[in-house]
């Protein structure tokens, strides 16, 4: 027996046809795809333009229908669902896709000169949110402190060693080079502009304080927050993802005294030896850029660095290196922790601690500029 011959695809096809009663239906029929209306399209709108969403519509015969045919009668519906129409199943999903499309756009807000006021309002209380939950970590961190320091042999002194161990030997070599370039960088700029003045021999004060007090614990806190920082969210995230977090609460062991103390603790330890380290290294870059543009010797360096910069600058240094540890680990696990479990969430939660983390160091640093713009800055010489 011969198979049925296949049924012929039809051009787009509109039938108008008028009741006694008035009622007037439109009957549509063949291909309304992108292939039948390619070059018909604007004539087919138009004679639908005719008729209107009130009429009773009869889609039975359209043989094939996409997104271009269904939203050519769309618009010709004024973007209105007849009351009256037929249609085969497969055909529905076209236009309830268009209507719900339709309806988002038509609920979406209104833009208004206040919109940027609002959008500030909400960064400033999402900031807020932040450092409420930051500060409540910091206080949570305080508390497991004071656990540990009454029961020393249940302390995590491992993670506490591992962590100063990732944080600072491992970022030696980075900060030393970083710190020896900068040196280089700095004292080569003031060297060309005190040889104008023949005031070459400050060189070593400019250069002293500056690395000193301000450049080697902004130079380690950022290096920090870009490896350590950046590590310890991606710990807790992944954590977070596997579910560890859960399987640590559900075994009764305190997540805060075996990964965020350590982390706080550990950090608050290393960045004050880098700050340390990165201040060293970058005076040896420092003494080899004056003695190669001032011809200022190595010894005479050394015999007036110590007379230029005042001991409390060093001391400062130190406290600003804890104090910048300590809030680059508070920032990472606070990040860490907010972690959903996707791997979406983890690459942003990564980038903002960093970022934020960064930013926080620079305001603090800031904040001690100003709080102890008195102390270590006497004119020496």
């Amino acid at each position: 027996m011969a198979d049925p011959a296949p049924t012929r695809i039809r051009e787009p096809e509109i039938d108008a046809e008028t009741a006694a009663d008035g009622t007037r239906t439109v009957r549509l029929g063949g291909a309304w795809d992108i292939r039948a209306l390619e070059v018909r399209a604007r004539a087919l709108g138009g004679e639908l333009a005719r008729f209107a969403a009130r009429d009773a519509w009869d889609l039975s015969g359209v043989q094939r229908l996409d997104h271009v045919g269904a939203l050519l009668l769309w618009r010709a519906w004024a973007r209105k669902r007849p009351d009256l129409i037929r249609m085969a199943p497969a055909h529905e999903l076209f236009f309830e896709n268009l209507a719900h499309a339709d309806g988002e756009a038509r609920s979406a807000p209104r833009r208004s000169l206040l919109d940027p006021l609002a959008a500030l309002g909400s960064r400033a209380i999402g900031v807020w949110g932040h450092l409420v939950r930051i500060v409540r970590l910091a206080g949570q961190v305080v508390l497991d402190g004071a656990w540990v320091i009454a029961n020393p042999s249940r302390g995590p002194w491992r993670e506490l060693s591992a962590t100063i161990y990732r944080a600072g030997a491992q970022a030696l070599p980075i900060t030393a080079l970083v710190g020896f370039l900068i040196g280089i960088v700095l004292s080569y700029l003031s060297a060309e502009q005190l040889r104008t003045f023949g005031a070459g021999i400050y060189v070593i004060n400019i250069v002293g304080i500056g690395i000193i007090r301000e450049l080697g614990p902004v130079l380690a806190a950022i290096l920090v927050a870009g490896r350590s920082g950046s590590a310890i969210t991606a710990q807790l995230g992944v954590m977070r993802v596997t579910e560890e977090l859960d399987a640590l609460r559900v075994m009764g062991i305190p997540a805060g005294i075996r990964l965020i103390l350590p982390k706080v603790v550990g950090l608050a330890i290393a960045v004050p030896l880098l700050v340390v380290w990165t201040s060293a290294i970058a005076l040896i870059g420092a003494m080899l850029a004056a003695r190669l543009e001032l011809d200022i010797s190595f010894a005479l360096f050394l015999q007036t660095l110590p007379v230029a910069v005042p001991t409390a600058n060093l001391w400062l240094a130190l406290v600003k290196g804890a104090v910048f540890g300590a809030l680059i680990a508070l920032t990472a696990c606070h990040y860490g922790l907010r972690i959903r479990p996707n791997t979406e969430s983890l690459g942003a939660g990564t980038t903002q601690s960093v970022v934020t983390a960064i930013t926080i160091v620079l305001i603090v640093d800031s904040l001690f500029a100003v709080a102890f713009s008195h102390i270590g800055l006497e004119l020496r010489g």
